[in-house]
């Protein structure tokens, strides 16, 4: 079962509520998808260890073979060559290129080769509560996805896979969702909140994966999203206090069901509801 954390926005409570389901469930893998910033190890304290080198394959033009005839560029969607037949030149943007490798499959002279370039590292840590995946961009790198993209492959079929999305609903939380069972939104019960997580509730209808939300810091807002969620027939799984010692062990890294049992027992009935509304 693979079930994805994910919201509108940064800063509604994704890897709290990733991290503490994860440590309330047996049997089960945690996935840090946010690889341009992952966090969840700030509560887990692992030793981490290099699981293995994520690259991305970029053209290389020769420019011995090449004609100059202008059909990479036309073809690639995103800039990332320019071919200038007056003055016999062409131009790879490595940073703009996905890797998608149509460019070389398309070149008439075979002029075109691709060279692997490293774009992140995947690593994984493992203790007696779970079995810990996450996935680090390079620093300056664009391209999110192929580093999501491969530590979805490190998913063990065998455990309950809980992944902790990206904030915002472009091209990283969309692969992290994608294929997944059930798509956990959390949200705040804010004006910013509500918006956001219309964003949200639409991306996960647009890829056909079951939602349901979890309001974090309740109490602090107004009742709009609990409007909402009624309107638009989406259940709210759980609501999480507006809390000062719930909000004094997150700023200490400290997972709040590790010292609040009471809570473990609710992340366990909320994993249960999950599970019932899949099958």
């Amino acid at each position: 079962m693979k079930i994805a954390i994910a919201s509108g926005k940064g800063g509604t409570g994704k890897t709290t509520v990733a991290v503490n389901l994860a440590l309330s469930l047996d049997n089960c893998q945690l996935l840090d998808c946010d690889v341009e910033e992952p966090d969840c190890n700030i509560f887990l304290h692992l030793l981490l260890e290099n699981l293995e080198d994520i690259y991305l394959p970029v053209p290389e033009i020769d420019k011995e073979k090449c004609t100059f005839c202008g059909k990479c560029s036309e073809f690639c969607q995103y800039n990332a060559l320019a071919i200038f037949p007056q003055t016999q030149n062409a131009l790879v943007f490595k940073d703009l290129c996905h890797g998608c490798g149509g460019c070389t499959l398309l070149c008439p002279e075979n002029a075109i080769t691709e060279k692997k370039k490293l774009i992140g590292v995947l690593e994984r840590g493992l203790d007696s509560r779970l079995e810990f995946v996450r996935g680090v961009l390079n620093i300056g790198e664009a391209m999110a996805t192929p580093v999501i993209t491969g530590l979805k492959k490190k998913i063990d079929t065998k455990k309950v896979a809980i992944l902790d999305s990206p904030p915002g609903t472009a091209c990283p939380v969309i692969e992290t969702i994608s294929g997944c069972d059930f798509c956990i939104l959390v949200t705040e019960p804010t004006p910013f909140g509500l918006h956001d997580l219309k964003l949200a509730v639409g991306l996960t209808r647009i890829l056909q994966v079951p939602c349901g939300v979890i309001i974090n810091k309740a109490g602090i807002g107004d009742n709009t999203v609990d409007a909402y969620c009624k309107r638009e027939s989406i259940p709210v799984l759980m609501e999480i206090p507006h809390d000062m010692k719930i909000a004094q062990l997150c700023s200490r890294g400290t997972p709040f069901v590790e010292k609040m049992p009471s809570w473990k027992e609710k992340f366990q009935n909320l994993f249960t509801t999950v599970e019932e509304m899949i099958l």
